[in-house]
């Protein structure tokens, strides 16, 4: 049984993931851009909320320090102002990081969870807040996974959710991450199709002949 929980759900409030900024093109090295962001329920696909973001990422043209940048956000009545810096990764190239204004840690995902003011880091919440995979048994997480990542690919693709299982390769998505996300949705479905196995040999043994 899942343990009780009264804590917030994260993913219930909105996410913010430098990763996927930066490979949709919303975040580019030595560039000022300002696009339109939105979030969706991972269930019905209906739109919670939405505003625009300006990712400024050409420090010295703006009197900052080289690899410094920021973002400004604008949802609604929030606006809010998150400083971004880049670190050289191993292989080459950099990874671009926010700076959490409330803990000023580096990471890749800034959280505001429902009733929150702002975007923070997921240390700012503590034990305010939980993912829902810690609340739920693992067909409810499996079935959440499947669902999230079929909503995300609509989304992008602007495919209608209910005339696709999977969805196609939305147009500017990378084949990798395309076929990423079909292994993870895959191995969500396969999960689901042995417990449906499972529970049904249960079944036939308690059935009479």
């Amino acid at each position: 049984m899942p343990r009780p929980i009264s804590r917030v759900h994260l993913e219930s409030g909105l996410k913010l993931d430098l990763n996927d900024l930066v490979r949709e093109g919303s975040v580019r090295q030595s560039a000022s851009i300002t696009t339109p962001i939105s979030w969706s329920n991972n269930y019905t696909g209906d739109k919670i909320a939405s505003g625009f973001i300006t990712a400024h990422t050409n420090g010295p043209d703006e009197g900052w320090f080289p690899n410094e940048g920021r973002l400004d956000i604008e949802i609604g009545d929030l606006k809010q102002r998150i400083s971004m810096i880049s670190r050289p990764r191993h292989f080459g190239g950099r990874q671009w990081y926010f700076i959490c204004p409330s803990m000023g840690r580096h990471v890749s995902v800034l959280w505001k969870p429902p009733g929150a003011r702002e975007f923070a880091c997921r240390q700012k919440w503590g034990r305010l807040v939980a993912y829902s995979s810690q609340c739920s048994a693992w067909t409810d997480r499996a079935h959440r996974g499947k669902a999230r990542i079929k909503a995300r690919l609509c989304s992008l693709g602007g495919f209608d959710p209910a005339e696709w299982e999977f969805p196609p390769k939305p147009k500017w998505m990378r084949w990798r991450t395309y076929l990423e996300a079909k292994s993870k949705f895959d191995r969500y479905r396969g999960m689901l199709n042995r417990g449906a196995a499972q529970a049904l040999a249960k079944l036939r043994l308690v059935l009479p002949a």
